[in-house]
């Protein structure tokens, strides 16, 4: 062998070392989204690995309810995969605190997000961001609209309408009014009180409120919903404290129940099970003429691992993801989850459209307990869980349990005292 032939040689090895080396970069996502596997596995993977065949993704998620003390344990035991999925606010912001999350400000595709896109996953002052928001999700109700059809009942625009066509479908004792039980308390209030409760404190004004001291939980914006809440007891049908989350899906895809207080991820899930056709509508205002509010909640963002070995891969997987093709693909395949960049996305489910259209009528906000205020204890976010069903069953009123969560929140916060 000639020393030209050599030197060729080790070219060509040195380059396929190098090939296969980079062939050999896989990074592990963690979530709590185990519903989406086959959403990964089929579309999101495949698009990203056929742009970038030096990266191997692997999705490996936790259950919902297990994630974030499964996901704890992982960090601090340095076993974490290299992209973490980020629920949003405090639990993230915390592993930021720690040095967990990796600061992401410089990311050159976080100038694809506004400011309220990415203030789930920012520090308090909005000076640094650790996560790529994903998704939000958007709160309503949804409907079966052959029972409406049926029963002669409009689209309820003002709470008056709501309650009347409430009654009708009551009276007439074909279906349930609604579909929701206290079982599971997290539907009351995640469902309920944050569903229909901007249309009273305003949204973002009441929200931001709240978190300054200038409102209290006891001020009538936020008593108010409860009582609202309270009259859902005598439309929820028989057993309904028994009744968990799973049995209200089924009874309304099963079309027993006319109305659904739902979040926008029952989209995908409802769409496969129901065989009725379904609309969907926003919180009634109170009176004609008043401004509408959603809550559209920044649910899901992906940070990275501060202790990754493969950051430069990361932040090439992170840049995709922040890019107009991943939300075009991701909003698309997950119905019901609505991307949170600048740049607006078409919609191929028109139950999806009918509630990312509400951004253009309705002021968006988030849910009130989850910046800053559940971060002592006792946890407002839990205890709203069960004030929501206690008002629900009808064994607190109103405004006791405003009056235990004002107390509760007193107790450590230091703008409430």
């Amino acid at each position: 062998m000639t020393m030209k032939t050599l030197r060729v040689a080790l070219l060509t090895s040195t380059l396929l070392a190098g090939a296969a080396s980079a062939q050999d970069v896989t990074l592990t996502i963690e979530s709590w989204r185990n519903d989406d596997l086959t959403i990964w596995q089929d579309s999101i993977i495949p698009a990203f690995e056929a742009a970038n065949p030096g990266i191997k993704l692997n999705f490996a998620p936790s259950a919902p309810a297990e994630y974030n003390a499964v996901l704890n344990s992982k960090l601090d035991a340095g076993s974490a995969g290299d992209l973490i999925t980020c629920r949003p606010f405090d639990a993230s912001l915390e592993l930021f605190k720690k040095g967990q999350l990796a600061d992401l400000t410089d990311l050159p595709g976080m100038a694809n997000f506004g400011d309220v896109a990415k203030s789930g996953w920012s520090t308090d002052d909005g000076a640094q961001t650790f996560c790529v928001p994903m998704a939000s999700v958007i709160h309503g109700f949804i409907y079966n609209k052959d029972a409406f059809t049926e029963l002669g009942i409009e689209v309820p625009k003002t709470e008056a309408e709501f309650f009347a066509a409430l009654d009708k479908i009551k009276e007439d004792g074909t279906y349930i009014p609604m579909a929701m039980g206290t079982n599971d308390q997290w539907e009351a209030a995640t469902m309920g009180y944050q569903n229909i409760g901007p249309t009273y404190w305003k949204g973002e004004e009441g929200r931001l409120a709240l978190i300054e001291g200038t409102q209290k939980l006891t001020d009538e914006p936020w008593v108010a919903p409860y009582r609202a809440l309270a009259k859902w007891k005598d439309y929820l049908g028989d057993g309904f404290e028994a009744q968990t989350y799973p049995d209200s899906q089924n009874l309304f895809t099963l079309g027993r129940a006319a109305i659904y207080p739902a979040g926008s991820w029952e989209i995908s899930g409802f769409k496969s099970l129901a065989e009725f056709e379904m609309g969907a509508f926003y919180p009634p205002v109170q009176a004609e003429g008043d401004e509408c509010y959603i809550s559209d909640h920044t649910d899901i963002g992906i940070g990275l691992n501060a202790a990754s070995p493969n950051a430069e891969a990361a932040k090439t997987f992170l840049n995709w993801v922040a890019s107009p093709e991943f939300a075009k693909l991701y909003a698309n395949a997950l119905p019901g989850f609505f991307p949170l960049s600048n740049e607006a996305v078409a919609l191929d489910d028109p139950l999806a459209q009918e509630f990312v259209n509400w951004r253009e009528t309705c002021k968006p906000s988030i849910r009130s307990t989850y910046q800053i205020l559940s971060r002592g204890t006792p946890n407002l976010e839990n205890e709203t869980w069960n004030a929501s069903a206690n008002v629900v069953r009808g064994t607190e009123t109103a405004e006791d349990a405003a009056k235990r969560l004002q107390d509760g929140l007193a107790s450590w916060y230091e703008p409430q005292k």
